[in-house]
């Protein structure tokens, strides 16, 4: 740091901002502590008054856009990546996350549950035709396998003979006095 930042206690203009922040009530005890409403993690800007405002927040986004981005270049995936891919990376993750949890509350709501488990994410998966599709070759710990019986396992039913799964003939006709069968109407 420069000596213009630093005053006569040696500290630098940061560590004077962070004390000198007044708090919006006018009326506080001058032993108690002042706090700052900053975000931890957040930076302020020294000068300028202004806050820095993160990728994140100017996309609209919750997933962390700068991460994206550093993770993108420290993988080596291409030798350039532009402004944009680690935004549109962010918004895809976020908006798979989303859509997993959706369905997954959805699972538990309906097991009568508070907490999502694997289980849940399971169901929530294999019901979606999509998810199921991206997620072909995933296999989740303790979620167990989608409720499924064979019809063939099944138990067979009384009136239900011809899904037994024998030949199907039809019953005989019984003819009655004076009617006249399909066969012998077309040879008169």
């Amino acid at each position: 740091m420069s000596s213009v930042e630093k005053s006569e206690t040696g500290r630098s203009s940061r560590a004077r901002n962070a004390e000198n922040i007044v708090p919006a009530s006018g009326s506080e005890d001058a032993g108690s502590k002042v706090r700052s409403k900053q975000r931890k993690g957040a930076v302020k800007a020294v000068s300028s008054g202004t806050q820095k405002t993160s990728k994140s927040v100017k996309a609209g986004l919750t997933f962390p856009v700068g991460r994206m981005g550093r993770l993108l270049k420290k993988g080596r995936y291409a030798d350039r990546v532009g402004a944009g891919a680690p935004v549109y990376l962010a918004a895809v993750i976020e908006y798979l996350t989303a859509e997993v949890l959706e369905l997954a509350g959805n699972a538990a709501r309906d097991n009568k549950k508070q907490r999502i488990i694997p289980r849940h994410l399971q169901l929530a998966i294999r019901n979606d035709e999509e998810l199921n599709i991206l997620l072909r070759n995933v296999h989740i710990a303790e979620g167990g396998v989608l409720p499924n019986i064979h019809m063939e396992l099944l138990p067979k039913k009384k009136g239900d003979k011809a899904k037994a799964g024998g030949p199907v003939t039809p019953s005989p006709k019984k003819t009655t006095k004076g009617s006249k069968t399909p066969s012998s109407a077309t040879k008169a």
